[in-house]
């Protein structure tokens, strides 16, 4: 069977569907003005009603399987989207193998400044990176 564990440690409900296997591409531009690609590998998860429902490990690889053709590359970062409660994105952290259930564990994404360099002078003389107009956030 394969489980879902919160960033909290706790388990999803083991009734749940894989419902999409996707591969997100993000092209953005960073505070500091530089262009920026991300690619990753999304599994949509969903809790339904039917409470007797179990994914085996068997099931999961052949649902992985069909959304390969998709993904161009088995080298993305995992991420798992689900409600808990909130429609909500966890990188997937780790896999387990745990009392014959394969466990991925969850974990948080954090925001961060792409553009570090632009945005948080290194030295006092520096500061006036950050003045209006200066590119930074």
């Amino acid at each position: 069977m394969v489980r879902f564990e919160l960033p909290t440690t706790t388990l999803l409900s083991p009734h749940v569907h894989v419902t999409e296997v996707a591969r997100i591409d993000k092209k953005f531009v960073d505070c500091g003005g530089t262009l920026r690609t991300d690619s990753s590998c999304r599994l949509q998860i969903y809790q339904a009603d039917d409470t007797e429902h179990r994914i085996t490990a068997a099931k999961f690889a052949q649902i992985l399987a069909k959304g390969a053709g998709v993904l161009s590359s088995m080298n993305l970062p995992v991420e798992v989207e689900a409600e808990a409660p909130y429609l909500s994105v966890f990188p997937v952290i780790a896999t387990r193998l745990e009392e014959k259930q394969v466990v991925l564990s969850l974990g948080i994404r954090h925001t961060a400044c792409l553009a570090e360099d632009v945005c948080f002078p290194t030295s006092l003389e520096d500061k006036s990176a950050c003045a209006p107009g200066s590119g930074c956030c």
